[in-house]
């Protein structure tokens, strides 16, 4: 008997001690997972880190509705908004590298508001911009067709509408690259400043045309795209850059056997020249790429970038920059001197979302400041002389942007970027608030 209660004693402990291993095991799958849920999760910023106030996101947000919405009683519904000069509206059509982003500035203030009005003014511009998705000529249908159709399947799911759009508009961009040169070409045909036809050219914002890649892989699940723009970020990344981080707007490769032809300008004061939105599409384009590919040299890359641009010596103030930022260093010779101190309010909404985005993923202090600066710059663009007043600025929301000096186009004049990357900025930064995720795809 005793024998007996020894060996159902021993039984028990063993029970019990397999009992609780099996609950340890168990809390600690709970915890790793809870862990790893923490890691994955979106970044919620801490409320009361954030400066500016929901009612100060919410106000503007409600301002840029009805400006849109008035800048659409303004034209015909065909009619594709580009900037307004001279008391005169500008539409340059759907073949200009500008036109998603009216449709994807309704379609943000639609997300925002619920306002049926402005998914209405978006879907009105979207059937005559789906043609471009057989575009073949231009590298830009990121900007065309993901700010549009892309933001459009977000909000509404309808991927029988959307998903066909993007898809086709995905192979006509990745048509565009080169192995030998791994890159997507640019611009077909032109001159430079020297008078000689380009050969192979590439220039910074197409680093903004790859987000539009990676995220149709998604869609479609071919990997193709987001290899191409892997390649084509690895490659602009080994040749546009100087060691300062700051970025040539051209690089003109020979075709045959990928290399470097000339590193130029088109838009900037002159060759070594940082212009600016150059450098704010370099900034996004990086930031993105990390997003979709957790690749460390691409983050390296947009934190360089960052440092370079916000510690600018002739970054102003108010955080608005000029043009250029050697502009500076402009003779009174120049042809471009009497023009010198213009500010692109362009350039500091592009930067301004993408500072919130990079804050993501960073830490501490860096984090901190580069919300800190975006928020800067969102005061900045949110009063005089930068944000127009109801129903001025021909119904644009944003004032004092340059499109191309050296082009004598859009020359301190509202565009419809501008409107787009200071709405999306103020998009982000109220999930923020709200702490939910920042960046939906």
């Amino acid at each position: 008997m005793d024998k007996l209660l020894t060996t159902v004693h021993g039984l028990l402990i063993t029970i019990i001690k397999k009992m609780i291993k099996v609950k340890q095991s168990i809390l600690a799958v709970i915890i790793a997972g809870s862990i790893g849920l923490q890691s994955c999760a979106p970044n919620k910023q801490d409320k009361a880190a954030l400066k500016l106030s929901e009612e100060f996101v919410t106000q503007q947000l409600n301002d840029a509705s009805k400006q849109i919405k008035y800048l659409e009683s303004q034209i015909q519904e065909s009619d594709i908004p580009t900037t307004f000069k001279d008391g005169k509206h500008v539409n340059w059509g759907t073949a200009w590298w500008c036109s998603g982003f009216y449709p994807g500035t309704a379609l943000y203030l639609y997300e925002a508001t619920g306002d049926q009005e402005l998914l209405d003014i978006a879907k009105s511009k979207l059937k005559y911009l789906e043609k471009e998705k057989h575009n073949t000529t231009t590298h830009d249908l990121g900007f065309m067709l993901f700010c549009s159709f892309g933001n459009a399947l977000r909000l509404t799911g309808d991927s029988t509408a959307y998903k066909e759009v993007l898809a086709t508009g995905a192979e006509s961009l990745a048509s565009r690259f080169k192995e030998s040169t791994k890159t997507i070409r640019s611009w077909d045909g032109g001159k430079n400043w020297d008078g000689q036809p380009w050969t192979y050219p590439v220039i910074i914002d197409n680093m903004m045309n790859l987000e539009f890649l990676t995220q149709v892989s998604k869609i479609t699940g071919n990997p193709r795209y987001t290899e191409i723009a892997k390649t084509h970020a690895n490659t602009t990344l080994k040749e546009h850059f100087r060691d300062n981080y700051s970025s040539y707007h051209v690089v003109d490769y020979n075709p045959e056997d990928g290399s470097v032809i000339a590193k130029k300008t088109a838009q900037g004061a002159f060759d070594e020249s940082a212009w600016a939105r150059g450098q704010a599409w370099a900034l996004y384009g990086y930031t993105v790429m990390y997003r979709e590919t957790k690749d460390e040299a691409y983050l390296k890359q947009a934190r360089g970038i960052a440092d370079f641009y916000l510690k600018h010596p002739n970054l102003p103030e108010d955080l608005v920059p000029y043009w250029d930022f050697d502009q500076d260093k402009l003779t009174s010779d120049s042809k471009y001197y009497a023009q010198k101190d213009l500010r692109d309010a362009s350039t500091a909404a592009i930067v301004a979302s993408a500072l919130l985005e990079l804050s993501l993923y960073t830490e501490g202090e860096e984090s901190a400041n580069y919300i800190a600066k975006s928020e800067k710059m969102l005061e900045s663009l949110s009063r005089e002389p930068y944000k127009a007043a109801y129903k001025d600025n021909g119904g644009y929301i944003m004032k004092h942007s340059v499109g191309s000096i050296p082009h004598e186009t859009e020359v301190d004049v509202p565009l419809t970027y501008a409107d787009y990357y200071y709405v999306e900025a103020l998009i982000r930064y109220g999930r923020m608030l709200k702490g939910e995720e920042v960046i939906k795809q």
